[in-house]
C-alpha cells in the first residue's frame, strides 16, 4: 500500500471513513458493497493509478482514494439530509429499490467516478463508465440475486458516474448528489481545478482560501452548504466550481450555497463578508446570519 504523503490528507480520509461507516450502519446492502469495494486490490490499485496520472503527470491535486472517500462522506450526508423532503431518490420514486439501494448507488458511483483518470484525464468520465461496468458485473451479484434488479442498480450507478462533472447534466437525484459532492472536496488546496506548481493564479489563490466546507440542514432548503474562506479569493472556487454543479441537476432547488470569510483581516471583511446563491446568481450575505440558527442540525466536515 502506498504510504500517505500528507498527514492532513490521511486524517481527512480517516475522518471521512468514520462518517461513511456511521451512515452505512442502517444500510446493510450499501455496507456490504463498501467492504467489497474498499477491500478489492484491483480497485485500490485503480485509485492509486488514477491519482498518479492526475497528480504526478498532470500536476493536479488528489484524485485517488482520499478524494473519493471524502466525496463519498459528503454524498451520503447529502442523501440523508434529503430524507423527509420532496426530493426523493429516483431509485425509490421509480420503484426500483429502497433507500439502502439509493445509498449503494450514490456511494458506488462516488467511489468509481474518477477511475478513468488512470487512462487519461481527457474524457475520464466516459472512461470511468467503461472501467466500472465489469467491476459492477463482478460485485453486484454478491448483493443482488435478481438479475433485473442488478441491471437497474448498475444503470443508476453508471448514469451518476457519467454526469459527475455536470456536463451532461445529471438526470437523477442520485446523480445530482454525486455531482455536487464531488465539488465539496475543495478545502485548502484540494480544489478540483488544476494549477501549475509554484505559480500564483486565481485558481491556486482561490483553492488555498477555502478553510472548510460545512454540510448541514438548510434554513429554508433541505441542504445547506457553507463554505468558510480565509479571504474573498475563495469566491472564485465557489462560483466557478461548486455552483455550476449545484445548478446542473434536479437538486438545484434543494441546496443553499453560502460562502463566508472567516479571516481576521478587518479590511478584507469590509470588501465582502460573504455571498449567497440565489437562483443562478450570487448576492451579498452577512456571515453573522450563519450562526443565528442555533437550533438547526449541523453536520461539519473539518478538512
Amino acid at each position: 500500500m502506498k504510504k500517505r504523503s500528507c498527514t492532513t490528507d490521511f486524517d481527512l480520509e480517516a475522518h471521512s471513513e468514520t462518517i461513511i461507516r456511521n451512515h452505512l450502519k442502517k444500510r446493510p446492502r450499501a455496507g456490504t458493497m463498501w467492504d467489497l469495494i474498499t477491500g478489492d486490490p484491483d480497485i485500490v490499485t485503480g485509485w492509486q493509478m488514477a491519482n498518479f496520472v492526475a497528480a504526478k503527470k498532470l500536476g493536479m491535486n488528489d484524485h485517488g482514494r482520499t478524494h473519493v472517500t471524502v466525496a463519498t462522506a459528503s454524498a451520503l450526508t447529502l442523501l440523508d439530509l434529503l430524507e423527509g423532503s420532496s426530493f426523493v431518490p429516483d431509485i425509490v420514486a421509480g420503484g426500483f429499490g429502497d433507500r439502502d439501494d439509493a445509498a449503494l448507488v450514490v456511494m458506488t458511483a462516488m467511489l468509481f467516478h474518477d477511475l478513468g483518470n488512470m487512462v487519461h484525464r481527457e474524457d475520464h468520465a466516459d472512461l470511468s463508465v467503461v472501467l466500472a461496468q465489469p467491476i459492477l458485473d463482478r460485485l453486484l451479484p454478491r448483493i443482488y440475486d435478481d438479475p433485473q434488479k442488478r441491471t437497474a442498480i448498475r444503470s443508476f450507478i453508471l448514469s451518476a458516474i457519467y454526469s459527475h462533472h455536470g456536463i451532461p447534466k445529471p438526470l437523477t437525484v442520485e446523480a445530482a448528489i454525486v455531482c455536487i459532492a464531488d465539488s465539496t472536496d475543495m478545502t485548502k488546496g484540494r480544489g478540483r481545478v488544476a494549477f501549475e506548481s509554484g505559480s500564483i493564479t486565481i485558481h491556486s489563490v482561490s483553492a488555498l482560501s477555502i478553510e472548510r466546507v460545512e454540510i448541514r440542514k438548510g434554513r429554508e432548503k433541505p441542504i445547506g452548504l457553507v463554505i468558510h474562506m480565509s479571504s474573498p479569493a475563495g469566491i472564485f472556487q465557489v462560483q466557478e466550481i461548486l455552483a455550476p454543479k449545484v445548478l446542473a441537476g434536479p437538486l438545484a432547488g434543494a441546496v443553499d450555497v453560502i460562502a463566508v470569510t472567516d479571516g481576521s483581516n478587518g479590511e478584507t471583511k469590509e470588501i465582502v463578508s460573504g455571498i449567497r446563491m440565489e437562483g443562478a446568481k450570487f448576492v451579498p450575505y452577512d456571515r453573522s446570519a450563519t450562526t443565528s440558527g442555533a437550533g438547526q442540525k449541523k453536520i461539519k466536515r473539518r478538512h
